[in-house]
């Protein structure tokens, strides 16, 4: 034995001398390269201390997300966000303990609750709806070891409009789209997103019921149409999926998408909150499946114009709208980013004077998100959803068109609060597009832009796209869309509305830093009068 133990003791000694030689040689070729090299500054006076800075600047983003970043600071999403949108994917469940972690000290809007709140029976909704899912039911959650967690079924009423409430766009078109849920899917391109993403995403959304996707500016893909959800297809300026080959519009090609029944409008892009330009996906994104949908070269970087070549006012693009309502049958409408006070006049009052235009219109918000653009673009072009959505109501108001155009607005609108703020300032639909992608994974590395997302979201990589599980991932998203209607419920009878289209700006309280208290009617009229 004592032969067996030396020997073996020797062998480790070798390895561990080995070792320590190989590291040697490596640090002084460090110290000798990284000495001589001239890109890094650092590198040529502190070798080992350099590659250490280096080190932790690479884990920077996920030691602050995790580690040194409180509850209710990350950006673009907290903490809190972040997992508030995930226990209402993953458990159907949106209760927090204790207390808000809101700061009460700072201004902000607030639901004005009624003494007499609506009772659960009073509540005017379809109750014969039901939605069948998945959810997980935690079990134990110990300190070192993984969750305890069951998966289960679900049946729930999909918390949708009652008949009487139902929202319709285009009620004047061939066939108008009618919708009995008040929140969709915001525009996402498969391309920006992978094929298990959409997929994931369509499903999702068809289990829940009584609402949309929008295919994003990328074109339609069969991963849209794979759960049988209701779709608004985007035409942005590039015209993907409906151009030919001289880059015009393909009008027999457009004809044929407005056959597929799943299509219940277009929507043109003039603008994007976080990107007022044109979209851009990188080279190596665009596969030969995504170049065919788009009608592109593939492994070419794709960049959309930063608007239409067929249309440069508002007269001809209301005739270019006009056009494609006629040759489909179908609502067309427009999403913008609002700029300025008088960013909607020329369209309203165009409106009112000729009687065109479109059947609905998407109001993005600055702080939208995006699968890349640029910082200028991002942070400082083009007002925020609580800025930009008042101006477009009261300019619409203003020359009496708001009626014949439904309103849709967008822009970190993720929660029950925030949407009903959103619909009191006149919104009549919501867009979601990254609560919906934490939903179905995104674990915010910030990384869609690089298609090297790891959780195989936002990436058309083959490898990276195995770890979204759709058959999985599909029930997370119908739960937190139904959770978020549930809660829109639940605030409407607070604010002592028996339905949330009823929220109006009178439901509505804004306090500012120091405690005085302004009704959001009274922030609309000063918006009216500045508007004129």
């Amino acid at each position: 034995m004592s032969l067996v133990a030396n020997t073996l003791i020797i062998i480790g000694f070798i390895i561990v001398a080995i070792l320590a030689i190989v590291l040697l040689i490596f640090v002084l070729y460090l110290l000798v390269f990284d000495r001589n090299q001239k890109m890094h500054s650092i590198l040529r006076n502190y070798p080992a201390l350099g590659r250490l800075r280096y080190f932790l600047e690479k884990m920077g983003p996920e030691l602050r997300q995790y580690w040194f970043n409180s509850d209710t600071e990350g950006r673009p999403f907290s903490r809190d966000d972040y997992e508030h949108i995930v226990r209402s994917a993953k458990y159907k469940r949106d209760v927090v303990g204790f207390g808000s972690k809101r700061n009460f000290e700072e201004e902000g809007f607030y639901v004005r609750n009624d003494m007499f709140p609506k009772l659960t029976e009073e509540i005017k909704m379809d109750q014969e709806t039901i939605a069948l899912t998945k959810r997980y039911l935690l079990i134990k959650d110990p300190l070192f070891t993984q969750r305890e967690e069951k998966w289960e079924e679900d049946e729930s009423t999909a918390q949708l409009l009652h008949a009487d409430d139902a929202i319709v766009i285009g009620p004047n078109t061939k066939h108008p789209f009618v919708l009995n849920g008040l929140i969709g899917m915001s525009a996402m391109s498969y391309g920006a997103l992978g094929k298990n993403a959409i997929t994931a995403l369509s499903k999702g959304l068809a289990i829940a019921q009584g609402t949309w996707m929008n295919t994003g500016e990328g074109g339609l893909s069969p991963y849209h149409l794979e759960g049988g959800v209701d779709i608004i297809m985007q035409i942005g300026p590039a015209l993907f999926g409906i151009r030919d080959k001289n880059g015009e519009v393909d009008w027999d090609e457009l004809k044929r998408k407005s056959e597929i029944p799943q299509i219940k409008a277009f929507e043109l892009k003039l603008a994007q909150g976080a990107k007022t330009r044109g979209g851009h996906i990188d080279a190596e994104k665009v596969n030969p499946e995504i170049a065919e949908i788009r009608k592109v070269e593939p492994y070419k970087s794709v960049d959309s114009p930063n608007r239409f070549y067929q249309f440069s006012d508002v007269p001809t693009m209301c005739d270019f709208i006009e056009k494609i309502r006629e040759h489909t049958g179908k609502p067309v409408g427009m999403k913008i980013v609002i700029g300025g006070n008088d960013s909607a006049e020329e369209l309203a009052k165009y409106m009112k004077e000729t009687g065109k235009g479109p059947d609905f219109i998407t109001v993005d918000g600055g702080e939208g998100g995006t699968g890349a653009s640029y910082q200028e673009l991002i942070d400082s072009v083009g007002l925020p959803i609580k800025s930009a959505l008042p101006i477009l109501v009261s300019t619409l108001k203003k020359y009496g068109v708001r009626d014949r155009v439904k309103i849709i607005a967008s822009g970190k609108l993720f929660t029950p609060d925030r949407i009903a703020i959103a619909l009191a300032m006149g919104a009549d639909l919501i867009n979601i597009a990254r609560g919906f992608m934490i939903s179905v994974g995104c674990i915010q590395t910030l990384k869609c832009h690089s298609n090297a997302c790891p959780v195989g979201v936002a990436t058309t990589d083959p490898e990276l796209q195995k770890a979204l599980v759709i058959d999985e991932k599909k029930y997370r998203v119908a739960n937190y869309l139904i959770t978020l209607r549930k809660g829109l419920f639940r605030i409407s009878a607070a604010a002592g509305l028996d339905s949330p289209v009823h929220f109006s700006p009178k439901n509505i309280m804004y306090k500012d830093d120091k405690g005085v208290v302004y009704s959001l009617e009274s922030i609309l009229n000063d918006i009216q009068k500045q508007i004129g």
